[in-house]
């Protein structure tokens, strides 16, 4: 994760890419889709009228992820998005969070919630399966994450719920920073998290009386979660989110992913696929492989390149990849011509921005009492 912009002149003739979740390396019967990576060359400054900044669950380079503290720090830095996860409890409350199961890593038991709690311990357990009280014994921000060097520890850190972080963002009148919720259903494996249509209709009731529903978008890797959400609010902007792997290109049948859609109905082509989804606006692919590989890596590959982004952009949709926080790489994707970047550090990008002329976003102070 170190990031020395000793390598920020590299740049790539090809590329592009998409968050915050991962599969390493380049699928054997996919390799020749990917084309070698370019020499650098240097560039002159970037003048783009809008990037889409997104601290990716808050910043987690900086911030125990997906804290309200994280999404605050954020917010006073300058992001133009706020990222995050959203899993739904046996209680149907819709907490922040990137794991379907509790991470033994990130979290760990103080206490049951009640004595002789049958469900105690609670580390290891899949949120569906625990109420917002047991959730909210757990210290959630005990350790550093380890590869994280920065990450500001917070002690004590409860897991947030979705309408806090959207109070949060009200309360600080951040009425140019978006949200970009993730309805994160396990289509691979949906007995893992909360039904897809309780799922989707729990995090749509909370935008919805948030009061702030027009700053919101919703992305997801399950194509079947946007398809609901579009029916029950046709005019949120969607996010077709996908790693490759998921399309499952070649193989019979369509992938439980997609939706009922199968990529090899569209050459396998994923600005093609997701396209034919109602409502979606933008397109968040990985960036590249193998994940966290960055432009000086021997064998590294974009997954995007500059076709995706010219016939992305064709049809109106934009390509914000994820996540990636080396700088040199960012700097290559810029070049691609991507509408924004998904990373854990916000404000190195920030600094790239700024060192390549482009606007900034607004940073939000702390709001008086």
């Amino acid at each position: 994760m170190s990031l020395k912009h000793a390598l920020a002149g590299l740049t790539l003739s090809l590329a592009l890419v998409v968050p915050a979740t991962a599969h390493a390396a380049v699928p054997p019967h996919a390799a020749e889709s990917f084309p070698a990576a370019a020499p650098p060359h240097a560039h002159g400054p970037a003048h783009r009228p809008v990037f889409d900044l997104q601290a990716h669950r808050g910043g987690l380079g900086l911030t125990t992820e997906s804290s309200l503290e994280g999404f605050g720090k954020a917010l006073r830095l300058g992001v133009s998005t706020l990222e995050l996860d959203t899993q739904i409890t046996r209680d149907r409350r819709v907490v922040v969070t990137h794991d379907r199961q509790v991470s033994a890593q990130k979290c760990r038991d103080t206490g049951p919630s009640a004595p002789r709690d049958p469900m105690y311990p609670y580390v290891g357990k899949y949120i569906k399966d625990l109420t917002l009280a047991q959730i909210r014994t757990m210290d959630c921000g005990y350790r550093q994450l380890p590869g994280f060097p920065e990450q500001e520890r917070i002690a004590g850190a409860r897991m947030a719920e979705l309408k806090d972080v959207l109070g949060l963002v009200r309360k600080h009148g951040a009425k140019r920073v978006r949200l970009n919720i993730e309805t994160k259903v396990e289509a691979g494996a949906p007995e893992q998290t909360a039904p897809r249509s309780l799922f989707v209709r729990r995090v749509f009731e909370e935008i919805h009386r948030s009061g702030i529903e027009d700053q919101v978008s919703v992305q997801s890797f399950d194509w079947g979660s946007l398809r609901e959400m579009h029916t029950l609010a046709p005019d949120y902007p969607l996010v077709a989110l996908t790693n490759y792997d998921f399309l499952q290109v070649g193989e019979p049948g369509a992938s439980p992913w997609l939706g009922g859609i199968d990529a090899d109905d569209y050459g396998g082509d994923f600005v093609r696929a997701a396209a034919a989804v109602p409502g979606v606006t933008a397109l968040s692919p990985n960036y590249g492989f193998p994940q966290n590989g960055t432009v000086a890596d021997p064998g590294f590959r974009f997954y995007p390149d500059r076709t995706m982004v010219r016939d992305a952009h064709r049809r109106g949709l934009k390509v914000i990849p994820w996540t990636c926080d080396d700088p040199a790489t960012v700097e290559a994707l810029m070049d691609m011509g991507v509408d924004g970047i998904i990373t854990d550090y916000p404000d190195r990008v920030r600094d790239l921005m700024a060192e390549r002329g482009m606007p900034l976003p607004r940073a939000y102070p702390v709001p008086r009492p």
